[in-house]
C-alpha cells in the first residue's frame, strides 16, 4: 500500500513557546496523539531561540533542510546543525535548547517509540533513475529538494514536489526518478 502526502494540503501549527511551527506529514497509528504515536514524522522550522519539547521515551532524528544553521544543546552537549553536518540523533526526554544563527531553519524530524519501532535515515541524490533502496516494512520518501520526483513500481507511478512524503507499507521495488532531487528514504523497523 502507499500513501501520498502532499505538503501544500497540510497546515502548521506554531510552537507553544513561539520559536517555530511544525507541519505534522505523518503519524501512526492513525488517531494517535502526541503522547501515544508509535512513529511521527514532521518538517519544523525553527525562528527563534528556545527549547525543544520533550517526547520521553522516544528517540529522534532532526535533518536540516534548508537554512544558515542552529546550535542545539543537547542534554549538556552543544551539536551544530548546519549544512556540512544536517543530521543529529538524540533522545527526546534529553532537554534541548536551540539557538539560531542566522536566518530561521527548516528541518525534517523522526520521533520513533522505543520498544515499538526504530528508525534509520538516508538522505541522498537522486540524478536519473535509481531503484529505492528498502530495509523495512514501512519505508518513507521525503522530497528535501528539487522540484519534481516520480516513485514508480510495476503498479503504479506516483509524482511528489518538494516536501512531500510517501508512505511506503508493500513488499514492492520502487524506482526514483528526478532530474536531480536530494531525498531522505527513512526506514521504520517494528520492534
Amino acid at each position: 500500500m502507499s500513501r501520498l502526502i502532499q505538503y501544500a494540503s497540510l497546515r502548521p501549527t506554531p510552537w507553544k513557546n513561539g520559536g517555530g511551527v511544525t507541519t505534522e506529514l505523518a503519524m501512526s497509528p492513525p488517531g494517535a496523539g502526541l503522547g501515544d504515536f508509535d512513529w511521527r514524522v514532521s518538517l519544523a522550522s525553527i525562528a527563534e531561540d528556545g527549547p525543544f519539547s520533550q517526547f520521553p521515551g522516544v528517540d529522534r532524528t532532526l535533518v536540516m533542510v534548508a537554512g544558515d544553521g542552529v546550535l542545539l544543546e543537547v542534554g549538556g552537549e552543544r551539536v551544530v546543525l548546519s549544512p556540512s553536518e544536517p543530521l543529529v540523533e538524540f533522545a527526546g526526554e534529553d532537554r534541548v535548547h536551540a539557538t539560531v544563527s542566522g536566518q530561521s531553519t527548516l528541518d525534517f524530524n523522526v520521533l520513533t517509540r522505543r520498544g515499538s519501532y526504530r528508525h534509520r535515515i538516508e538522505p541522498f541524490v537522486v540524478c536519473g533513475s535509481v531503484p529505492l533502496p528498502r530495509r523495512s516494512g514501512t519505508t518513507l520518501v521525503f522530497l528535501a529538494d528539487g522540484e519534481s520526483l516520480s516513485v514508480s513500481s510495476a503498479r503504479e507511478r506516483l509524482a511528489l514536489v518538494r516536501y512531500d512524503l510517501l508512505v511506503l507499507e508493500d513488499e514492492q521495488d520502487w524506482t526514483l526518478e528526478s532530474a536531480q532531487a536530494t531525498v531522505f528514504v527513512v526506514d521504520l523497523i517494528a520492534n
